[in-house]
């Protein structure tokens, strides 16, 4: 089927069930960011393939919301859909829902499956329509009717992993985990979120590409603790090691039978950002509701003394694939290989990787942008699009690795020949952007916002900026993007507090010239306490080269230059003890002192 075929086959379900209008968002019933094959839905009815969008469906209109990132890839993929591209004014914001309150009549009839929207999300639909007239109908799945032969949810072996290497057992997590429920009165209290789940309990799996998790549920109540889960991923020791734990498993689909039937009169604890409103429909009324933040999501966001050390490890290991890989790389270039393009590039990174001890996979699929195609944040290769590489421009590399010892993610940008003055001072002005955020210090409390725009100074500066956030937390072998902590310019209430790790990487976009970014992941620690308060700064775990042949030193200060001097130094004192004399000489020359 085209997929116009397809968006002719939704309509016709919806007629049948006098549905005016269909809201599909990019997400699944663990409100996941990176999805099982069997919920990518946008995908396959429209082509889209970005990891944030929402599509509304009406008898005569198509719409997909997303974000700038997106704007470009979505205008290529959507040409044979009929699907047309609404740009998000704010990202994340529902203006999908104004868009329907302003366009559908009064008693039209808005319609999505609950499995695959948060709580909070058909609420502010519900808040946002209903004044209209607006009927909503959150609990229709018209795709599991036309969409045939549509993917299984995986039955992929899970996996445990024990305290010597997540430095903190099941039990305990559990126990923290209690200790906030009482705080907020709360006798029961679910998970939906895949990487709050692995964390709680110690769990990892290959169910969602790239990220290391696995289909389900979890219920807390008063003496009991049980996995909503597919039996056939757990092997007889897994059980019975959670078992021994206090963790018994159910079947994956039981868990709608358990929440609604809590006892009456009971608490329940639900993140409405982190649950569906599915499953939030299905609460009896007799249980209060205790909305917060899901305890895990805030209790794995700060990691422990073993989680660091590893990490730390596993940059170290990081470092020695990427070294490896732009040797290499400029190895090919100078041969003149006719053989290099993003795509071959992207599987040779993953090799490199792969040759690391405790390797699992990607952390995300590889960002690999050459020229123009580097001027798109969320880049994706695809067969006509995978450009050769020539012995000119820049070439920008977004990518990371999954190892069982922490999560990584970093962006160089490399020259492959004749770069211009202009090219070498937005590079010079985003690696500005980059120091300043990763040496400033700030008060203990500081938010994300206040990092974000001490990043983006240099750039504002000189009359530039970009589209995206300045930095995301990132799990301990777990997701790669991880809250609740962000560095954007959105007003986010949480604190930096110590043993946060995030990514810090401004950027710089021209459409159809190139694009630049340079990111380091930082460890958030205490840096100093006197009469003015307690104060934090930022140790940079990521240990690659910054390629200097793109710096215009008249666009940097002393401190600026130092600060390169000095992480080149440290980034080959740590590495060179893991490579041969030829790499050690390779890296000693690209860490030379500018």
């Amino acid at each position: 089927m085209t997929y116009q075929e397809k968006i002719a086959a939704l309509r016709t379900g919806m007629k049948n069930q006098q549905i005016d209008a269909y809201l599909i968002p990019s997400s699944d019933p663990h409100i996941s960011e990176y999805l099982p094959e069997r919920y990518k839905v946008i995908a396959w009815l429209s082509g889209f393939t970005g990891s944030a969008g929402t599509l509304l469906i009406t008898a005569d209109f198509a719409g997909l919301w997303t974000d700038s990132r997106y704007f470009v890839q979505a205008t290529e993929q959507l040409q044979e859909s009929g699907v047309s591209l609404m740009k998000l004014v704010v990202q994340n914001a529902p203006e999908y829902a104004d868009w329907t309150a302003q366009n559908l009549r009064e008693g039209a009839v808005l319609a999505f499956d609950g499995k695959l929207v948060s709580a909070q999300v058909a609420h502010i639909v519900q808040e946002t329509v209903s004044p209209a007239g607006i009927q909503v109908k959150g609990n229709i799945d018209l795709f599991e009717e036309i969409w045939q032969q549509r993917p299984a949810l995986p039955k992929e072996k899970a996996y445990l992993l024990n305290a010597a290497e997540t430095g903190q057992s099941v039990p305990s997590k559990i126990q923290a985990i209690r200790e906030k429920m009482k705080a907020f009165r709360a006798d029961y209290h679910v998970i939906s979120t895949l990487d709050d789940l692995a964390w709680a309990l110690n769990i990892r799996g290959n169910d969602v590409n790239c990220n290391p998790v696995v289909l389900g549920f979890v219920l807390i109540g008063p003496d009991q603790v049980q996995l909503f889960i597919n039996p056939e991923k757990l092997d007889p020791a897994a059980k019975e090691t959670l078992a021994s734990a206090g963790i018994a498993t159910v079947d994956y689909d039981r868990i709608w039978n358990a929440i609604g039937s809590l006892p009456a009169g009971s608490r329940l604890l639900i993140d409405p950002r982190r649950n569906c409103h599915a499953l939030y429909a299905n609460i009896p009324a007799s249980v209060t509701i205790v909305e917060k933040t899901n305890p895990s999501t805030d209790l794995k966001a700060i990691k422990n003394e073993l989680e660091i050390a590893l990490t730390r490890e596993t940059m170290v290991k990081d470092g020695v694939a990427l070294t490896r890989f732009f040797k290499w790389l400029e190895e090919e270039m100078a041969k003149g290989s006719q053989d290099l393009s993003e795509g071959s590039i992207s599987d040779k990174l993953r090799d490199f990787r792969a040759e690391q001890a405790d390797f699992v996979g990607e952390s995300f699929d590889t960002i690999a942008g050459y020229r123009e195609h580097g001027a798109l944040p969320h880049y994706k290769i695809t067969e006509t699009s995978n450009s050769k590489l020539e012995a000119r421009g820049l070439f920008l590399i977004d990518s990371g690795g999954q190892y069982r010892g922490g999560t990584t993610d970093i962006t160089r940008v490399v020259s492959l020949g004749g770069i211009t003055e202009e090219e070498k001072k937005d590079y010079t002005l985003v690696l500005k952007g980059m120091i300043e955020g990763s040496t400033t210090i700030f008060p203990k409390n500081s938010r994300g916002y206040q990092i974000d725009a001490i990043t983006r100074k240099p750039l504002w500066d000189a009359y530039r900026n970009y589209g995206h956030g300045t930095g995301h937390g990132v799990g301990f072998f777990l997701n790669v993007h991880e809250g609740p902590h962000v560095f954007n310019a959105a007003p986010v209430d949480v604190p930096i507090q110590t043993g946060m790790i995030t990514s810090i990487e401004p950027g710089l976009y021209l459409e159809g010239k190139y694009g630049i970014r340079i990111e380091n992941l930082v460890l958030a620690i205490e840096s100093e306490k006197n009469y003015f308060g307690e104060f934090m700064a930022f140790e940079t775990l990521t240990l690659c080269y910054i390629s200097t042949d793109l710096i215009d030193t008249r666009w940097l200060d002393e401190k600026h230059i130092q600060w390169v001097n000095d992480y080149h130094q440290m980034v080959y004192e740590r590495l060179a003890p893991h490579l041969n004399e030829e790499e050690q000489n390779w890296l000693r020359e690209k860490t030379a002192k500018i």
